[in-house]
């Protein structure tokens, strides 16, 4: 696969960092379900469009119901490496990793990286074999929130439902200066990659 301009750090499965220091583990009485497997989704996970997801940081609990979704890629966007027990799991099912590290950083210090938004944005919509993709930082509320608000501008969303859809995310955690971000990015240089999914008006 070759995407345009991609700067980031892109991992094959078995490529992947070593495990983050404290890393949450779960134990087989965590999944007893009486026999049954359960399916729980990542904090803040929702559809974005056709094949392409967002969430949280998703831990081992989480695992069954990724791999019900058939993921090819992970767009992961903080800078810290991925535990032991998430490389495992991408390895298993043949997933790809596309890092694009983003510090998370507290207003008045927010520092959003527009070219690395920009490289995150190619990798989403320059190939559909990425697909289905989802699109993770910690909590699933900022930079999440940033990378898709800015392709909501791709698809031609007013200000006001792009706002809506950050702000259910991000409740009281909202941030002003990720939505004039997303105001002020300009999509004018990105119109030529393809849109790969609907790309409806709201």
């Amino acid at each position: 696969m070759r995407v345009e301009r991609f700067e980031g750090k892109v991992y094959e499965a078995a490529e992947l960092s070593p495990p983050r220091p404290n890393s949450p583990i779960t134990t087989e009485d965590d999944n007893d379900n009486n026999g049954e497997e359960l399916f729980v989704p990542p904090l803040n996970f929702a559809m974005v469009d056709n094949g392409v997801f967002r969430s949280g940081f998703p831990d081992s609990a989480n695992f069954s119901f990724l791999q019900s979704l058939g993921l090819r890629s992970i767009i992961y966007l903080c800078p810290e490496s991925y535990p032991e027990a998430n490389n495992e799991f991408l390895k298993a099912n043949g997933i790809r990793l596309f890092q694009f590290g983003i510090d998370g950083c507290k207003e008045p210090f927010v520092n959003i990286p527009e070219e690395t938004i920009r490289e995150a944005l190619n990798v989403v919509l320059a190939d559909v074999k990425n697909h289905p993709l989802l699109i993770h930082c910690k909590r699933g509320k900022h930079r999440t929130g940033c990378v898709v608000g800015c392709l909501r501008k791709l698809q031609r969303w007013c200000l006001s439902s792009i706002f809506d859809e950050y702000q259910r995310f991000a409740a009281a955690k909202a941030r002003v200066s990720d939505q004039r971000f997303m105001e002020k990015f300009d999509v004018s240089g990105m119109k030529h990659l393809p849109i790969t999914f609907s790309c409806s008006k709201r």
